[in-house]
């Protein structure tokens, strides 16, 4: 793991204290954000498609961006939640690792929260339910608030989200488990290119491997055809460009690579169930009520 830091680019989307008495029960939640939550009382459980985990007092918790979970609570349940965005002009660097699910807190890490919820208290959720913050018009308000804070405020939050997100740095693992070093170079040229044209013909020339030899390679190492792995980045990269940006359909066809707007319509329904315009039209945001 060895990135500049000044290319991990992080949103502080929102902060805040959650209380809640069995009604924390949301089923099937996919952001394109990530989640960091410090448990502070009671108790609670998260699905994930790794297991499910209890959240105990005094732990950290993380779900990465695109992680389909679910929460349980029937019970009195206190935490600190974090909500943190990865600017989607960039490459990502936390999609490059698999993170532990939890760590146990340090010991200035509570205070660490109670700050960051202080002097950010416009972003404190209105109401828990993820329909009414993680869509479209919330998730662009959010980042507005974020750039229109005072600069000293920036740079604190800022260090703070650093401090807590290392404590999970300090045992992430490749996400790819690759062992050939080619393929490795391709999965971080697929990751920093996704919103150009990548070809696996290119590809393969770049490994010094005969297109077919680098399909089976590739397969091997990751369980992926190249181009099925490129398609789920692509289609990642264009969720966050839907929910994120006002950019017509058409427009963020062309930035992810594809030529043929309709072949990107069907791809992209294929993948996610809906075609691009149902899924940003679908993120509407729920007023807080």
């Amino acid at each position: 793991m060895n990135h500049p830091i000044d290319k991990l680019h992080l949103f502080t989307l929102n902060v805040g204290l959650a209380h809640h008495n069995g009604d924390w029960n949301w089923k099937n939640v996919r952001s394109p954000f990530a989640r960091l939550y410090l448990v502070v009382q009671g108790m609670a459980k998260i699905q994930l498609p790794t297991g499910t985990y209890d959240l105990t007092p005094g732990h950290l918790y993380f779900i990465p961006a695109f992680t389909t979970h679910s929460y349980v609570c029937d019970s009195l349940f206190t935490h600190y939640y974090i909500h943190i965005y990865e600017k989607p002009e960039e490459a990502s660097i936390l999609g490059e690792y698999d993170f532990p699910v939890e760590v146990e807190a340090g010991p200035h890490d509570m205070e660490l929260m109670k700050r960051l919820a202080f002097i950010n208290p416009f972003l404190k959720l209105p109401m828990s339910n993820p329909d009414s913050y993680d869509n479209h018009q919330c998730l662009i308000d959010g980042i507005r608030k974020n750039v229109q804070r005072p600069f000293c405020d920036k740079v604190e939050s800022r260090g703070i989200i650093f401090i807590l997100l290392s404590r999970f740095l300090k045992y992430a693992t490749p996400r790819s488990g690759v062992s050939d070093s080619r393929i490795q170079q391709s999965l971080a040229y697929i990751r920093n290119n996704v919103r150009g044209h990548v070809s696996v013909a290119a590809l393969a020339s770049m490994a010094c491997m005969s297109k077919d030899h680098y399909i089976r390679t590739f397969k091997k190492e990751t369980g992926e055809t190249p181009n099925a792995y490129i398609t789920k980045r692509r289609m990642e990269a264009a969720e966050l460009l839907l929910i994120t940006t006002d950019a017509p359909v058409k427009a963020v066809a062309d930035k992810l690579g594809y030529d043929d707007y309709s072949y990107f319509n069907k791809t992209f329904k294929r993948y996610s169930g809906v075609t691009p315009q149902q899924y940003r039209d679908s993120c509407v945001c729920t007023a807080a009520g």
